[in-house]
C-alpha cells in the first residue's frame, strides 16, 4: 500500500452532518451546488448498506440513472455487477455512488449523450461525497475511473501509473485506482476489451480481499 499526501476535494473538506446517508440524500434533493442540476431529472444519490465495508465511486449517473434515480443501473452499471460477482464482491454489501450527482449531457435528438463533468463541477459535488464517506467509514474506497480519482485524491495523483494500487491517504480510508466500467464498453477490439475486462476483474479482486466476511 502507498501512501499518499495529497487528498482531494472530497476528502479534504468539511461536510455536513448528517448521521446517516438516509438523511443525507434528503439534504441532498435540492442541491444546487452547480448548474447541471437545471438539466437533470433528478439526483442521482448513493446507496448501498449503511455498514458497507466498500464504496464504489464511479464519475456521475447516465441517462438511465437519471431517469431511476439510482446509481449504477445502467449498461456500464450491468457490467460492474457482473464483474463485481467474478471478483467475488457482493454489491448488495457495498455502497455505490458517484462523483457528480446529475446526469451531465449534450443534447442529439431524441437521444442524451454523457458529456464529461469538468473540475469545477466535480469540486462542487464533492462535498456531498466527502460525506457519504465520513459517515460510512469504509475499510476501501475503489475509484471507479479518472473523475472519481479527482475528487478522491486530487489532479496529482493519475489513473494509468497508479491503476491496481490501494493508495492510503493520511487519515482517511484507502483507495483502489482503477477503471471505469464504461471504458470497456468503449473497446471495440474484442480481444483488448477481454483483456482489459480480466484486469479490471483482478483490480477488484482486491476490493474483495477486505471485504468483511
Amino acid at each position: 500500500m502507498k501512501v499518499v499526501a495529497t487528498l482531494g476535494p472530497a476528502l479534504a473538506l468539511d461536510v455536513a452532518d448528517a448521521e446517516s446517508t438516509a438523511e443525507l440524500r434528503q439534504q441532498a434533493e435540492g442541491c444546487t451546488r452547480c448548474d447541471l442540476y437545471r438539466n437533470a431529472t433528478q439526483i442521482v444519490f448513493g446507496e448501498g448498506a449503511e455498514n458497507a465495508g466498500i464504496v464504489l465511486v464511479g464519475e456521475q449517473p447516465g441517462d438511465r440513472e437519471d431517469l431511476t434515480g439510482r446509481p449504477f443501473v445502467g449498461p456500464a452499471g450491468h457490467l460492474l455487477d457482473h464483474c463485481l460477482e467474478e471478483a467475488g464482491l457482493d454489491r448488495e454489501r457495498c455502497y455505490v455512488t458517484n462523483a457528480v450527482k446529475h446526469f451531465k449531457f449534450t443534447p442529439r435528438g431524441k437521444r442524451r449523450l454523457h458529456a464529461k463533468p469538468n473540475a469545477g463541477e466535480i469540486r462542487r459535488c464533492a462535498w456531498w461525497l466527502g460525506a457519504e464517506v465520513n459517515i460510512l467509514e469504509p475499510k476501501l474506497v475503489v475509484a471507479l475511473g479518472a473523475s472519481a480519482l479527482y475528487a478522491l485524491l486530487g489532479p496529482k495523483v493519475k489513473l494509468t501509473p497508479e491503476r491496481g494500487h490501494i493508495l492510503q491517504p493520511a487519515n482517511h480510508p484507502p483507495v483502489l485506482v482503477t477503471i471505469h466500467p464504461s471504458f470497456l464498453l468503449r473497446i471495440r477490439d474484442e480481444a483488448e476489451r477481454e483483456r482489459q475486462r480480466r484486469a479490471f476483474v483482478s483490480d477488484l479482486h482486491k476490493a474483495a480481499e477486505v471485504q468483511p466476511r
